[in-house]
């Protein structure tokens, strides 16, 4: 393809996913405030935060994915002017993910009593538990705002939501400043105090994303999937076809650190600490990307729903590029600043140099990752899923998880040994999702 095929979509990718990078940003802000504003207090209640954040993560993880059924079919029955068929996936959509949201804050629940049998330090333990309890409500609030978002997002309205999560991270901010250090007369909660004000600033993006999309003009004629009835069986097996393999991607990623951040216990406090703070900055620039596969799942949707391979095809590789471009400046961030980001976070000697060695790690693994990410949303709006979740699941726990702990434990590489093995199984899933879609999106057949 020549270079004008490429160039022609970059101000229309641009505009359709900087409010969506920015929405990422500042939902994945709430968790940075958290981690920083509770390494204040010191290393045991950070180490508990990221201990805690495995149990009520990877469960958020697979709600956001299986919410993202309702992006591409927005998206393609727009392309085809199909109002009714919009409509339809609304409502369908909206019961999927309230069902979904009630039973993953269940499983969060069962799952408290197995904390203390994962080899954690028991005093991390007596703190991740009361802070899980709290905060794993928060999943209700955050899939009904998932619903309304990504309806919007299919009909290429990314802004809005922007706008509410930048204004529900503030909210976050000023919540924690008040009930982790007990200011203007409330109590000094600690690191419960982030859970709560975790749940309370993703009830209000919530309240606030159901509402725009029930009073703004340009949704009027979709104001039938607010109704209750009328459920389609045929197409909530379509949706969940979609999300339950996306939703198993999120999983097998995120449970893939997840134990990572395990093992990490399994070399002390100082070692989870720093893999949470090194996790917590590569999830800034993950999301930056994230933003990028968000709009390339509604770009590859839009011109699906057009019969335009074309265009689906240069928009989705320009997609790919602009995400290389930005993870090498991330890149150079995390290297440069190896030192100065992680004492943002805490004073602890230890903890920062140890961190510093990681941010090397993830530098190096921005690219595969940026490009990955970016891939597989161009395959969700092919409405191809269930290959790229297991190619995910082979990279990080047949390859990844087997060789970090190799590296880390009979090897004795210690944390990087970890990290190394993250970055390997992140190479491989880029380059199978970056082959898959040349495949699919030649001849695209979705389901």
């Amino acid at each position: 393809m020549q270079l004008q095929q490429y160039t022609k979509h970059l101000k229309p990718n641009f505009l359709l996913a900087y409010p969506v990078m920015l929405a990422m940003l500042g939902q994945v802000m709430t968790g940075v405030a958290d981690s920083v504003m509770v390494g204040w207090t010191g290393a045991t209640p950070l180490a508990a935060s990221s201990f805690a954040n495995i149990f009520f993560s990877i469960p958020l993880f697979f709600g956001v994915g299986v919410s993202y059924a309702i992006t591409p079919l927005v998206a393609q029955a727009d392309g085809a002017n199909d109002v009714n068929k919009i409509i339809d996936v609304l409502k369908n959509g909206s019961l999927i993910n309230l069902v979904t949201g009630f039973v993953l804050v269940a499983l969060i629940f069962s799952c408290e009593p197995f904390m203390h049998f994962m080899g954690q330090p028991s005093e991390v333990v007596t703190l991740a538990i009361p802070y899980l309890s709290i905060v794993a409500g928060a999943i209700i609030p955050t899939m009904i705002f998932q619903t309304y978002r990504q309806f919007a997002e299919g009909l290429q309205s990314t802004r809005v939501a922007m706008a509410i999560v930048i204004g529900s991270n503030l909210i976050n901010i000023g919540l924690n400043y008040i009930l982790i250090f007990g200011k203007f007369g409330a109590p000094t909660l600690g690191l419960n105090g982030a859970g709560w004000a975790t749940l309370i600033s993703r009830t209000i993006m919530a309240i606030a994303m159901m509402g725009y999309v029930y009073y703004a003009k340009k949704y009027q004629p979709y104001k039938g999937g607010f109704k209750a009835g009328g459920y389609s069986i045929a197409l909530i097996k379509r949706m969940l076809h979609i999300g339950l393999p996306a939703g198993s991607q999120f999983i097998f990623e995120a449970s893939a650190f997840g134990f990572s951040a395990i093992m990490m216990g399994w070399l002390g406090t100082t070692a989870l600490a720093a893999h949470q703070i090194a996790i917590n900055l590569a999830t800034i620039s993950y999301m930056t990307t994230s933003g990028l596969g968000a709009a390339a799942t509604i770009r590859v949707g839009n011109f699906l729903g057009q019969r335009d391979t074309s265009n689906m095809r240069t928009a989705a590789f320009a997609m790919i590029w602009m995400a290389v471009a930005i993870m090498a400046a991330w890149a150079l961030l995390f290297i440069f600043g190896r030192y100065a980001l992680p004492s943002l976070y805490i004073d602890n000697e230890s903890v920062i140099d140890l961190t510093a060695s990681l941010l090397i790690f993830a530098a190096f693994f921005q690219l595969s990752d940026g490009i990955q990410v970016v891939t597989a949303g161009a395959l969700r709006g092919l409405q191809d899923v269930k290959i790229p979740s297991l190619l995910i699941l082979v990279a990080y726990w047949a390859v990844a998880l087997p060789l970090g702990y190799t590296l880390a434990f009979p090897f004795s590489f210690g944390a990087s040994g970890i990290w190394l093995g993250l970055f390997i199984g992140l190479t491989l899933t880029a380059t199978a999702m970056v082959v898959r879609f040349r495949r699919l999106s030649r001849n695209p057949n979705p389901i």
